[in-house]
């Protein structure tokens, strides 16, 4: 492979802990943010994605402390997203230490948030994140098959996923991260079939996320097309350990970092 594909644990953080639920229901404390950073940091994790899952502007202080406190005490590259909903928002995100930043619910309601973005930051600094499901029965279908879903996997938008995974990189965005909401906290695999078609529309990097529960599922995901995989619980809770996965990719044949 070209890249070596990276290993990325996923911290949702409400109010200062880490969360996780299964397809965003039913949280529970998964543990100090700062904490579970030191030791994925220690354990060889190539990059760390903050989430704030509920992103109200009550909690979006504690928010910036936490990336703060992880910037200067671990030296991995952090993705911080939730509530991004202006350029300013990126500026301070990236000024407490943030090195990427991740949009999702903003980007669908006015895309040229994207554009913005790239354009005063560089695209390299931009992840989508995009909540996609399998469009329920009842629902009018898409091209694809799956759909855009916002407010934290709760709303469908009718919008194809595929479609917006392609206007996305259009106008700017440097990473996609795909999350399976069907598969979220399933722990029974990634979603082959999304992946695969995400990979097949667009060249920029895929971070596959959802459904994680043991280490055989990470290669399957690489070979469908993803970049980079990331997983939350199976992490958080000692399930599995970064350099676990990394060992089980390295005897599949997969370059990893």
């Amino acid at each position: 492979m070209a890249v070596a594909v990276r290993v990325i644990p996923c911290l949702d953080v409400d109010a200062g802990r880490v969360v996780k639920g299964v397809k965003f229901e039913g949280l529970r404390d998964a543990g100090d943010p700062v904490e579970l950073a030191h030791r994925y940091d220690a354990e060889g994790a190539d990059e760390l994605t903050f989430l704030d899952v509920t992103a109200s502007s009550g909690d979006r202080e504690t928010t910036y402390e936490v990336v703060r406190t992880c910037a200067e005490q671990v030296f991995i590259p952090l993705t911080v997203g939730g509530g991004i909903r202006t350029v300013a928002d990126v500026d301070r995100l990236l000024r407490a230490g943030a090195d990427k930043v991740s949009i999702n619910t903003a980007a669908v309601a006015r895309p040229e948030l994207i554009a913005e973005i790239a354009r005063t930051f560089g695209n390299q600094v931009l992840v989508l994140s995009l909540d996609a499901r399998r469009v329920p029965a009842g629902r009018p279908p898409t091209a694809s098959g799956f759909e855009v879903t916002t407010h934290g996997g709760r709303e469908g938008t009718g919008i194809d996923a595929i479609e917006w995974i392609i206007r996305a990189a259009e106008l700017g965005a440097g990473e996609i991260l795909l999350n399976s909401m069907d598969a979220d906290g399933t722990k029974e695999g990634f979603d082959l079939e999304l992946i695969a078609a995400a990979r097949k529309a667009v060249s920029v990097p895929l971070i596959a996320s959802g459904g994680a529960g043991r280490v055989e599922h990470f290669a399957p995901a690489v070979r469908a097309g993803a970049d980079a995989v990331l997983a939350a619980s199976v992490f958080h809770f000692g399930e599995l350990t970064v350099g676990a996965v990394k060992d089980a990719l390295r005897a599949e044949g997969i370059e990893v970092r």
